[in-house]
């Protein structure tokens, strides 16, 4: 089972920070502290690194301050929020055999969840509303098609796996639930992979990418848009909702690097697939890549992260216009920052704050023994 560790100076340091007395020097007293915290405060995040040569998820603050930590067996991807419950999950990087689940303020021990045979994480996840079922994105790599696993999440459910729902695609990437709580939106990549063969792609003349608008009580799909056949070797990734139920979504290319297709979209249920781009400048630097994607607290900029280019490059939500770039080197995990704004992570161990008002970066931390994973999620404050 993997370890839990609690750095308790640097949560006290966080508290003193934030105006909180000393925690009375209890486990159930501590452990209430920093739920309490969690939920008044701002600014609590979690991401996957490697740190030390261990492999590690952690909750950390604005500053850069870990407030606990969660080993695992190997890297780790992006996680699945019950912010309600203050639980989270944490997925094994594609191809992944392993999540975990925890409570976020440490409260009794962690559950591994292993992949069911024949499938594996695509390290992506999302709770129902009500936190009974989590559900996972997963490839059936031997039929060659997509899933989403569908995990007891309710209390003393264990996470027993429960069956599954066909995504309608090939390599669905993440998952993320709709405004009513009743649908979720896959990114069905199209990129055939097998865990013998790593992340080589299989069907690189033939992939088809869509998205998939799913019922989460049924499984039915209730609706499916794809790229023209012009896009054809670009794979839909990453994706945020925003305010208007609207779903933006990343992408990377598999075609020629010569090419520059446009990287971000946006899709509304029964509209057209839109497709934006920047300048020809803005989409050479970000190299056919977008790694991750997030929202602003205002929810009218988008950021998406590009590690090969070094960039973070911003879109008006209103009518998808580029709104510039910041430089920061092999960035790629990007969260809303407390007011307007991104924290922005890399590979090198730096977080920093950007934002589409400044060309580079705010540097937060450096941590030259910390590899930052490719995502960061910031922590709803229902907790």
């Amino acid at each position: 089972m993997p370890s839990t560790v609690i750095d308790r100076r640097r949560f006290l340091e966080a508290l003193a920070a934030l105006g909180i007395g000393p925690l009375v020097a209890s486990p159930l007293s501590a452990q209430s502290q920093v739920r309490l915290e969690l939920s008044d405060a701002q600014g609590f995040y979690l991401t996957a690194r490697k740190h030390g040569g261990h492999y590690e998820a952690v909750v950390f603050d604005e500053q850069g301050r870990d407030l606990y930590v969660i080993d695992m067996p190997a890297r780790g991807h992006s996680f699945a929020i019950d912010a309600e419950r203050g639980r989270a999950v944490v997925f094994g990087r594609q191809p992944g055999f392993f999540a975990i689940a925890f409570d976020m303020a440490g409260k009794g021990g962690p559950i591994t969840i292993d992949a069911a045979p024949g499938r594996h994480f695509f390290g992506h996840g999302v709770f129902t509303p009500d936190g009974k079922i989590l559900l996972a994105t997963e490839n059936d790599y031997e039929a060659g098609r997509g899933v989403l696993g569908i995990y007891d999440a309710s209390e003393g459910g264990g996470f027993r796996r429960l069956g599954e729902y066909a995504t309608g695609g090939v390599g669905p990437h993440e998952v993320v639930l709709l405004p009513g709580g009743r649908e979720v939106c896959v990114a069905n990549g199209g990129i055939l992979t097998h865990p013998d063969y790593g992340k080589l792609q299989l069907n690189a003349e033939t992939m088809q990418s869509s998205l998939s608008y799913i019922d989460i009580r049924t499984g039915k799909l209730a609706e499916q848009v794809s790229l023209s056949p012009a896009l054809q070797r670009l794979s839909l990734r990453h994706m945020v909702v925003d305010r208007h139920g609207a779903v933006w979504v990343g992408c990377q290319y598999t075609g020629p690097a010569a090419d520059q297709p446009p990287l971000v979209g946006r899709h509304k249920r029964g509209g057209k697939l839109e497709m934006f781009a920047g300048s020809a400048a803005i989409s050479r630097s970000m190299k056919n890549y977008v790694g991750s994607v997030a929202l602003d607290s205002s929810g009218t900029v988008l950021a998406t992260s590009s590690p090969l280019g070094g960039k973070v490059v911003y879109w008006d939500t209103r009518d998808g216009q580029c709104l510039g770039a910041s430089d920061m080197s092999d960035a790629c995990g990007v969260a809303p920052s407390t007011g307007l704004g991104f924290l922005a992570s890399n590979g090198h161990g730096e977080l920093s704050r950007v934002s589409h008002a400044e060309a580079g970066a705010s540097r937060v931390v450096l941590r030259p023994e910390t590899s930052w994973d490719n995502h960061i999620r910031r922590i709803p404050k229902q907790l």
